[in-house]
């Protein structure tokens, strides 16, 4: 029989790791007792946090990463994310200025398990990945990283596991902090109704009671931060005979948006009896991302071009721009409830139940209001504006303008849409019928009735899980320790994709802003060229009833093929085996388990289709989705997933792991979906496509469908990892982890060229509808891409031919990767180096989906570095991440989903803080203040297409933050 334990890491890593592990911050002597009874110091500041992490790796049979109070909970970063994101082979993605998302491995948040406290955790977001931006660094006590598994391990991802952790009060000492920070943004608002200044209050506290048996922690937290952007988008380029590049049209815009967040965490523990532990914890957040995107969105036309490829100049002719002030308003909540009891039946067996809950609600909403130079239709040509520009690939910048003044005068600038944007309110047709006159004398109509929209998404998820568990201990010379359970998953998902469209009062004449809607000051838009511009509040026409509202679910089919529900359920079984031996005189230990996983998973929707009444799904016009556009999907599937994980002890703290396993991510939510839609652009350009597949395959359709996949299985990999690690210092160590993934099932994009009058998916729809899909010609010209001749009055028809998108199973493709980390503390290479060190890790990927595609969230090359001093109570870190550029998706128009390519980020962070904890005054005992800045580089997002031009860039400008941190015992 083997009871020893083979690993033999320092005392100060085993006592500090069992402190990290129970969630107790230890600040002071500790004794710990083995074999020989020693007394240990612990270390606080970066340097304890080191200490922690490394020991937790250490000791870890599987090859991990690690954050412990020290990096979380002291370090004032706003959430988790920003921490996260500087442990080696982990890449932070920013979402409005702020790190959100995580890759771990290069794999997205959506196929990265994310559990706390073992127990899996649903987001707020639109799909499976957790936006780890709302979870503020206070509740938690640490984080662990499984970039391989074991059987024990619930929650799966094939990118890895991030495992967050909140106290444990029975194991943690009793304490009373209170947290204060005062944020300043670095990018001062360009909306004059915002400024650039935020804080943060949390408190917390740690209680035993009735001798110990009974343990109490709560932590409430608090915070506003701001958050100013300054966004330079374009539809897309295009390119003239003579190979200069324009933009399409212009999407520019000042953002000042507000996050308020409030947290609540509280965790009982009552142990009885040592042989029984009760634990119920609770969370709840509940958070507001609210503001404005004001801005410019306009068609973009030039003439006098000079200039070659992308370097150009210009004049942009035709210029009648939208004033577009959109409102934004996200709000939701979080709510986790869980229950866990552990009883030891004897002193080799034991038993654990939990049960858990999570719900979350989410509403995104969105207004836009329209303002500009008069309603579409009531100028003629000539009384448009004018700007010049320069052109590079940094985007287009603007030098002067004429015509444009209206846009600086509230008292000119009229609530109306300047643009032609009204046709999908065909179907209301009659609503806009009048006999006022356009500018070229033909009746205004519903093509000029659009003054706004109202666009909104509510989310909601609720997940249960149900475990059983049985651990063994094992009396045997090779297996050790056995466990095996079963977990029961309950998961329900849905989204309502909600709109509707704005019509001002007075239509079809415009008006002056109302007074009473401006704002003191105006909009700053002079970083791109376009001067200032009026400020007011794009909610108060819709408060106010000045905008009608006519519900775009039943006028625009993409919407309501956005609405959906889905549910899973998961069963799994699983077995694991723990052994320890020693082969050739090293010491060997590790684990090898098999999970056998039953999934029941369903999706309800809607197809949306234009009827001949241009109403979707409404044939009967009672404004109730028709039953034959509702549509249920389901199957079921079952997979073995085996694992195993080896270490070597091949020297003293000198470990060769090993591990292979088969893992599994669940498709993306969006994919799943049953919903669909078939959808027509009112382009006339693209209505004149010539009537062939020929014609269609190389300029596009007007025509598009679309559609989700319930069937989907779940995306599946055969991972290898190997990693050497050696640590020869309490806080210092190095390693390097190589790992191979086979990706035999991945979703790919699916396309079909059908026949829309004949469509032999759907059982030979035809979808045309005339006076809908065809056009008139007003003037005589070359129309398409195929300059087709049509003369004023001819009838334009649509091509029959079009794609049908959608996704399936079947993509195949390999990641490799290497990992190389570096923790040096710099005396051991000089005493006078005392309290210097640094963190360094690199990690290189190499990835390859057979039809080319890129896997969502991978850099090739990803490093990170943190450089500090730490010495009697005084710190100093810089800490800087750089990622290679890396595909991505995020909400687009409509609130879908859309794909998007970032280039690469350089980030840099600094802190500079003092612990008091050795004053010789009472009262500053327990007081640490600090300073921080991120994106001190002032490094913006960019997205770029194919040719390397930009076509969206976020300015967020630094962030800095004061500070101070006091605890009361």
């Amino acid at each position: 029989m083997k009871n020893s334990h083979k690993f033999k890491p320092a005392m100060l890593s085993l006592a500090i790791s069992t402190a990290l592990l129970t969630g107790a911050v230890v600040a002071q002597e500790t004794p710990v007792s083995d074999d020989n009874s020693v007394e240990v110091i612990a270390v606080s500041g970066i340097r304890g946090s080191l200490i922690r992490a490394q020991a937790v790796k250490q000791d870890n049979a599987s090859i991990v990463e690690a954050l412990s109070a020290e990096d979380i909970g002291k370090l004032p970063d706003s959430s988790i994310a920003e921490s996260l994101s500087r442990l080696p082979g982990l890449s932070g993605e920013r979402v409005g200025g702020r790190t959100s998302g995580i890759s771990v491995r290069g794999f997205k948040e959506d196929f990265t398990g994310t559990s706390l406290n073992g127990r899996e955790l649903i987001g707020i977001g639109d799909n499976r990945g957790v936006e780890y931006d709302l979870y503020p660094s206070e509740i938690m006590t640490g984080a662990t990283i499984y970039k391989t598994t074991d059987a024990s391990l619930m929650v799966q991802g094939i990118g890895g596991t991030v495992d967050l952790q909140t106290v444990r009060p029975l194991q943690a000492q009793e304490t009373l902090t209170l947290n204060g920070n005062y944020e300043i943004s670095g990018s001062n608002a360009d909306n004059p109704e915002f400024d650039n200044k935020g804080h943060r209050l949390s408190l917390s506290f740690v209680e035993k009671f009735a001798d110990d048996t009974i343990g109490l922690a709560v932590a409430l937290a608090t915070s506003e931060s701001p958050n100013n952007q300054r966004k330079y988008g374009v539809w897309g380029y295009s390119e003239n005979d003579a190979g200069q590049i324009t933009p399409s049209g212009l999407d520019t815009q000042a953002i000042s948006t507000v996050l308020k967040r409030d947290t609540v965490s509280a965790v009982l523990q009552f142990r009885p009896t040592d042989n029984l532990d009760i634990i119920v914890d609770a969370l709840n957040i509940d958070y507001s991302d609210s503001g404005v995107i004001r801005g410019f969105i306009e068609p973009f036309n030039a003439t006098n071009v000079s200039g070659s490829g992308i370097n150009t100049t210009g004049t942009q002719v035709g210029v009648n721009p939208v004033l577009r002030t959109d409102p934004a308003q996200k709000d939701g909540d979080l709510k986790v409830y869980g229950l866990n009891l552990n009883y030891h039946v004897n002193d080799n067996w034991s038993v654990e139940f939990d049960l858990a809950n999570s719900k979350s609600t989410k509403r995104d909403l969105r207004g836009e209001s329209y303002a500009g130079l008069a309603r579409n239709g009531a100028l003629t040509s000539d009384e448009f504006g004018t700007r010049t520009f320069e052109m590079s690939a940094d985007g287009v910048y603007f030098t002067n303008s004429s015509g444009l003044d209206a846009f600086s005068d509230p008292a000119a600038l009229q609530l109306a849409g300047p643009q032609e944007w009204g046709g999908g309110l065909a179907n209301l047709a009659s609503q806009f019928e009048t006999d006022v006159l356009k500018a070229n004398g033909d009746p205004y109509s519903y093509f000029n009735a659009q003054d706004g929209f109202l666009n909104y998404a509510d989310f909601s998820e609720k997940l249960t899980t149900v475990k059983f568990e049985v651990v063994g201990l094992l009396e045997g010379d090779f297996f050790t320790k056995v466990t095996a359970g079963v977990n029961l998953s309950d998961r329900y998902k849905d989204k309502e994709n909600k709109g509707f469209f704005a019509t001002a009062d007075d239509y079809p004449y415009s008006s002056a802003i109302p007074t009473a809607y401006l704002y003191k000051g105006l909009a700053d838009l002079t970083w791109a060229g376009l001067g200032y511009v009026v400020a007011y509040d794009g909610f108060a026409p819709y408060n106010d009833g000045t905008y009608t509202l006519n519900d775009a679910g039943l006028l625009e089919p993409d919407r309501l093929g956005d609405t959906y529900k889905v549910d899973e359920e998961v069963t799994t079984l699983y077995v694991k085996a723990d052994f320890e031996t020693e082969v050739a005189g090293f010491p060997v230990m590790g684990n090898l388990g098999l999970q056998y996983v039953k999934t029941d998973q369903s999706s309800s929707g809607y197809t949306g289709v234009v009827g001949a009444n241009f109403a979707v799904c409404d044939a009967d016009n009672n404004q109730q989705i028709d039953t034959d556009c509702e549509t249920t999907l389901g199957t079921t599937y079952n997979h073995v997933l085996p694992s195993i994980n080896l270490s070597v002890e091949v020297a003293d703290n000198k470990f060769l792991r090993v591990a292979a396993n088969k893992t599994i991510s669940r498709a993306r939510i969006d994919q799943m979906k049953a919903s669909g839609f078939v959808k027509f652009d009112q382009n006339i350009d693209l209505i004149a496509i010539p009537n062939s597949q020929a014609a269609v395959t190389e300029y596009g359709s007007p025509w598009s469908k679309f559609a989700g996949n319930p069937l989907l299985k779940p995306l599946e990999s055969n991972n290898f990892d190997v990693s050497f690690e050696n640590y020869f210092e309490e806080e210092g160590y190095i390693s390097l982890a190589v790992f191979y993934k086979d990706l035999v099932n991945w979703t790919r994009d699916g396309n079909l060229m059908i026949n829309f009058r004949n469509d032999e998916t759907n059982n030979g729809a035809d979808y045309f509808i005339p006076g809908f899909h065809d056009r008139e010609v007003t003037n005589s010209g070359l129309y398409g891409p195929a300059n087709v001749q049509y003369n004023a009055g001819d009838t334009v028809t649509p091509p029959d031919f079009g794609t049908f998108s959608y996704f399936e199973d079947g993509l195949t493709g390999t990641v490799k990767g290497a990992e190389l980390t570096a923790n040096i503390p710099m005396n051991v290479l000089s005493d006078a180096l005392d309290g210097f060190g640094i963190a360094a890790s690199a990690t290189i990927l190499s990835a390859e989906l057979e039809d080319g595609s890129p896997i969502p969230g991978q850099s090739d090359k990803t490093y990170s570095l943190t450089a500090y001093y730490a010495m009697g109570g005084f710190e100093v870190r810089v800490a800087g991440t750089d990622r290679s550029s890396y595909s991505t998706y995020q909400r687009g128009g409509s609130n879908k989903i859309e794909t998007a390519t970032r280039n690469g980020v350089t980030l840099v962070d600094a802190q500079i803080s003092y612990d008091f904890e050795d004053s010789d005054v009472d009262y500053l005992n327990g007081l640490r203040v600090s300073l921080q800045g991120t994106n001190l580089t002032d490094v913006d997002e960019e997205t770029v297409d194919d040719n390397g031009i930009v076509t969206l860039r976020r300015q967020f400008g630094p962030s800095y933050m004061l500070n101070f941190n006091y605890s009361f015992y």
